[in-house]
């Protein structure tokens, strides 16, 4: 993988990773209700999730891509529709995504159950499915091994998506007390539902 690949990638990724997603909505709600600490056993599980959905995006499905374009192209669109589907749910403050206005999730919540949750949002998130089937091949070089490439590629998206996990839950750790009002919980849920439905207006028209 040459040098400029690589700069592209970076700031690539990171801005998937970074932008509102199930992921980052579960590490925020739940940065609000059990700490920073104890959400950390959920991005262990999603972690996990992360890593086989992008193996498996350039591993898999990169070959049905190849062979059926028309595939992909109906996979990117329900992608992009269904994040904006979600992004619309949010900004109405419904959905399972949405920050709740009470915060009534239990305090404790054992660590299998993190773990667990973590992996199963990480590989039943839609919006990862989407980005690393339309952007991860492209920086595999084909002229090159490919484990190598994929060690590469997969680590530094497992710290993107580290990284604003933390992010997300110390926010929400911080603004605790300012979104147990209603009010402003459905403002951050419609900040953070546009920037959803943008997101899926960039994956439409990419």
């Amino acid at each position: 993988m040459d040098t400029a690949a690589l700069a592209l990638f970076i700031p690539t990724f990171f801005f998937v990773s970074i932008t509102p997603g199930m992921c980052m909505t579960l590490a925020l709600t739940l940065g609000m209700t059990i700490g920073v600490k104890r959400t950390g056993w959920m991005m262990i599980g999603e972690l996990m999730g992360v890593a086989l959905v992008s193996t498996s995006a350039v591993v898999g499905v990169a070959a049905v891509v190849l062979k059926y374009p028309q595939a992909f192209i109906v996979m990117k669109t329900c992608g992009a529709l269904y994040l904006a589907w979600v992004g619309v749910q949010m900004w109405r403050s419904r959905g399972k995504l949405a920050i709740p206005e009470q915060l009534d999730v239990p305090p404790q919540i054992s660590r299998k159950s993190l773990l667990s949750q973590g992996f199963l949002t990480a590989v039943a998130n839609p919006k990862g499915w989407a980005f690393d089937i339309a952007l991860l091949p492209p920086f595999v070089n084909e002229s090159q091994p490919l484990a190598p490439q994929l060690l590469v590629l997969v680590s530094l998206i497992l710290v993107f998506e580290l990284v604003c996990m933390l992010l997300y839950a110390s926010g929400g750790k911080t603004l605790r007390h300012l979104l147990l009002r209603p009010t402003n919980v459905r403002l951050m849920n419609r900040i953070a539902g546009s920037l959803m439905i943008g997101v899926g207006v960039w994956l439409f028209a990419g």
